[in-house]
């Protein structure tokens, strides 16, 4: 017999069907959090910071793709939509922020190339 507490227990609970895409969105957004790190010390021209700080940038671009790549994966997986426990929107969420991340990175790099190279005098 089911009684009501142990049916609102069922739909609480998360899923193996969002599991994976909740993850994969997590990844995303740390690897935009990388990004927007990167890009915030390329903005800082001649910071003084030593060659032993690790540049994040190869690690946003891997997260980000990897985000992308396995949001894709689980979205076209899902089969059903938004809000049926299939993950969807956290596929949909993980592709947004790889792409986002993966923007930040190349973002950074263009600042990067750009404040080492103009600072050079003659």
């Amino acid at each position: 017999m089911i009684t009501p507490g142990t049916t609102m227990a069922a739909i609480t609970i998360m899923g193996s069907g969002r599991l994976g895409p909740t993850i994969t969105a997590l990844l995303g957004l740390a690897a935009a959090a990388l990004g927007a790190r990167a890009l915030a010390r390329a903005r800082r021209p001649g910071d003084g910071l030593s060659p032993d700080v690790r540049d994040h940038r190869p690690t946003t671009l891997v997260l980000g793709a990897s985000a992308v790549l396995l949001g894709g994966i689980f979205l076209a997986a899902a089969d059903g939509g938004p809000g049926t426990g299939n993950g969807v929107v956290g596929s949909a969420a993980a592709i947004v922020f790889g792409f986002v991340a993966i923007g930040l990175d190349r973002l950074a790099a263009v600042r990067r190339s750009h404040s080492s190279g103009s600072g050079a005098a003659t």
